[in-house]
């Protein structure tokens, strides 16, 4: 019983030492964040109610509103602050129903297309959008939800650029992406990425820069 004890107690030193590696982790890359923000000149909104919570898995926008998804990681408070900061647009809340978050199996793939995985949760997450919306957003269906992870991009010389699953991972799904003629396709694996519920647009954090700057 007492080596049981012994080794209880040290598994749980060890949880608690990389607990606290992985808060000091993310506290350093959060600054590191901060500066290179701050040295584009952009204006930053820290939340400081510890009431809310706001993952940016669970914010969509779209260009004209911001759809929030209602999940673990994200709170009604959360909306709220986000909606404070952003008065010139509309912010929707979405329950998510099943998944992370909102973003586990939708993002945007273009202007007004919002592509979609096919799950019931996911589509239920949909036509809420589409509700709570005055807009028609176009949609682009997926046969696996987290292959709805995108990461879409207008650059200047490549026009509409999409970074999507690999063949690998998803084939079917890359079979729907093929449609979109108009998009540069560049399939990116996610593999290593997902056994942590790592997704593309976790891994991303995109700026609107003019090209020169």
């Amino acid at each position: 019983m007492t080596s049981w004890i012994g080794c209880f107690v040290a598994e749980k030193q060890k949880q608690y030492v990389a607990q606290n590696h992985i808060e000091l982790w993310a506290e350093v890359i959060t600054e590191v964040i901060k500066k290179a923000l701050k040295d584009l000149d952009l204006n930053i909104v820290e939340m400081t109610d510890e009431n809310a919570t706001l993952d940016g898995g669970d914010v969509l926008f779209t260009g004209r509103e911001f759809f929030v998804g209602l999940s673990k990681r994200t709170n009604q408070r959360g909306a709220e602050i986000l909606a404070d900061a952003f008065k010139d647009y509309a912010v929707s809340t979405v329950p998510v129903l099943e998944g992370l978050h909102l973003k586990s199996f939708c993002s945007m793939g273009g202007p007004g297309l919002i592509i979609i995985g096919s799950s019931e949760p996911a589509q239920k997450a949909l036509k809420i959008m589409q509700q709570m919306s005055d807009h028609r957003y176009d949609k682009l269906t997926v046969p696996d939800d987290i292959a709805a992870n995108c990461i879409y991009m207008n650059l200047p010389n490549k026009g509409h650029v999409l970074l999507h699953c690999t063949v690998e991972e998803f084939p079917e799904s890359v079979k729907v992406f093929e449609k979109l003629k108009d998009h540069m396709l560049i399939p990116v694996c996610n593999s290593e990425k997902v056994k942590v519920d790592g997704a593309l647009t976790c891994c991303s954090l995109l700026i609107n820069k003019k090209a020169n700057i």
